[in-house]
């Protein structure tokens, strides 16, 4: 295995880390949500199905811009969409810290959620095409392993300062990225891909929805459109819900903000394992087998009753999701050419975002009719579940193969 190359390479070392960093700070405004909410729930008497509005209204910002970002980058480019996604959903960030009541934080977070949905797959888009074939998905995985860098910045945040300082402040160090931009426009390029591309004909809109639904990409989009569908909807409807669950099993805000600090650290650990695998193994290896143990992670945390047990399983949840998560947009945009990648990938997040509208609301319609977390979490092993014999039945092994053009 070449791991050298990677790192040897300047140019590509430096999109890596560019991009990862606007990847982290996308993934400490989700994270943030997350802990905000459970100190909003007691701040403004929030009941479970007005949580979860609040969580989902940054999904349903992200299904708007994962389907917008994903069809205008493959007219205007990956990097200017990068940069207007990262300033988008930093603006709204900032302003949420001034919201003065629920129904504007809501306004203000489905507005951040297009920004937060338009740059994921843009991002994983870029580093993918300006990669070679040997390092392509390693670093992808890499990049998405930012992501838990955000989650645990976020709880570090969650914890620091939303006790002494209140949730504004978390929300005013969210607005903080679109300084970032700046940066970025200067220190990233299109793909080599894209601007090869540019000199062709490019596709109408119409043309490359079209292409995703032909005879030859069909069941490659089925999978990959239930593929995402099952993932994001167990991934938001678990983890916006984790630390608001830790302190319904009776912890306190701070020790519960605490052991979800814990249990984010592992992602690391999943999302390195990930990227060693998923060149050793493959793409279809990593997504099934991380996903099996996602899903009885999911059953063994739903079911934990100590705190020692709650945090085992908290890890293992971690773990194995974020390693899953690191494949799946690794695979995602190998699977079409250039002309219309970014727009498949874009129809396929866009779709998987639904499900993290529908979760985080169902959680807490769930909760408010009196089902148990045991129950609710079993519902998360059945879907996890059906994402990975999607991928094992449908899905075709990408590993090696040159990106189409």
């Amino acid at each position: 295995m070449n791991r050298t190359h990677l790192l040897r390479n300047p140019k590509q070392r430096k999109l890596l880390f560019s991009a990862g960093i606007s990847w982290m700070f996308d993934a400490m405004d989700v994270g943030m949500i997350s802990f905000v909410v459970a100190a909003l729930a007691k701040e403004w008497s929030l009941g479970s199905q007005e949580v979860g509005l609040l969580a989902s209204s940054t999904s349903i910002g992200m299904v708007f811009g994962a389907l917008l970002a994903g069809m205008l980058a493959d007219r205007y480019g990956r990097k200017n969409l990068l940069l207007w996604t990262l300033i988008i959903f930093s603006a709204a960030s900032g302003l949420s810290a001034l919201a003065t009541g629920f129904a504007v934080l809501c306004i203000l977070r489905f507005v951040a959620g297009i920004g937060l949905g338009g740059e994921l797959p843009v991002a994983a888009t870029l580093v993918s095409e300006s990669m070679p074939v040997e390092d392509r998905g390693r670093s992808v995985v890499l990049l998405e392993s930012f992501w838990a860098a955000g989650w645990i910045l976020s709880a570090l945040i969650a914890y620091f300062i939303i006790p002494d300082y209140g949730w504004r402040m978390a929300f005013v160090i969210g607005a903080l990225p679109a300084f970032y931009a700046l940066y970025l426009r200067r220190a990233i390029e299109d793909s080599p891909r894209y601007v090869k591309q540019k000199a062709a004909r490019r596709l109408s809109l119409s043309e490359r929805i079209s292409s995703v639904w032909s005879s030859e990409h069909r069941k490659t989009t089925l999978m990959l459109w239930v593929l995402w569908f099952t993932v994001v909807f167990s991934y938001y409807g678990m983890f916006l819900w984790l630390p608001t669950v830790m302190v319904d099993k009776g912890f306190s805000l701070v020790k519960s903000f605490q052991y979800v600090l814990i249990m984010t650290l592992a992602q690391l650990p999943g999302y390195f394992t990930a990227a060693y695998l998923i060149e050793k193994f493959g793409r279809k290896f990593v997504l099934v087998t991380y996903l099996v143990f996602t899903a009885l992670s999911a059953m063994w945390f739903g079911y934990a009753t100590s705190v020692g047990m709650l945090l085992a399983a908290g890890i293992c949840l971690s773990f194995f999701n974020l390693g899953a998560w690191g494949g799946l947009y690794a695979y995602s945009p190998e699977l079409y050419p250039t002309r219309m990648r970014s727009t498949g990938v874009g129809l396929a997040t866009s779709f998987g975002r639904i499900g993290g509208v529908i979760a985080p609301l169902l959680v807490g319609v769930l909760k408010e009719n009196g089902n148990s977390i045991s129950s609710i979490f079993l519902l998360f092993f059945v879907t996890i579940l059906i994402g990975a014999a999607a991928v094992l039945v449908w899905g075709r092994e990408t590993k090696g193969l040159e990106l189409a053009d």
